[in-house]
């Protein structure tokens, strides 16, 4: 199984406690995800901040408005420094999602790296260089200035 790598950083000016109570609540997500991949959260009751084991289920539009349910588990949690996701159930042969927060001169250091793999062999490679890589790099740049705009960041 092939995997990749998305890896990207920003710089919040913020303090680490107001990084972690946004990043760490599962409702806010769906805030920070484009509209149009018409992403919700299924789980009922979900808890304010995530912890070890918590269990999330997400139906999300990511190509032509086709749904696919996604189920995800948070793996790790260290507060408020870093916390890990993982797919349970999804679009992905493998996905490992891990998220750090590092205090840096006042502000905070944010890094996301995502190891992901598609499944399906070789059409999966060819659908990650034409579609799927192209998608999360677009993902995350929307996730990168929407966080900047909810922290107010010219």
């Amino acid at each position: 199984m092939k995997k990749y790598v998305l890896y990207r950083e920003t710089i919040l000016p913020i303090t680490m406690l107001e990084a972690w109570d946004f990043f760490s609540n599962p409702a806010n997500l769906s805030k920070i995800t484009p509209a149009e991949m018409d992403f919700k959260v299924v789980t009922k009751n979900l808890p304010q901040y995530i912890h070890n084991g918590l269990v999330i289920d997400y139906v999300v539009r990511p190509l032509a408005g086709v749904p696919l349910k996604w189920k995800s588990q948070i793996s790790s949690v260290n507060a408020p420094y870093s916390f890990v996701d993982e797919q349970l159930k999804g679009p992905y042969a493998y996905w490992h999602h891990e998220h750090t927060f590092e205090e840096k001169a006042g502000k905070v250091l944010m890094k996301d790296k995502v190891t992901y793999s598609v499944p399906f062999g070789v059409l999966g490679r060819l659908a990650n260089t034409l579609i799927v890589r192209k998608k999360l790099e677009q993902i995350f740049d929307y996730r990168t200035d929407k966080i900047l705009e909810v922290f107010k960041i010219d």
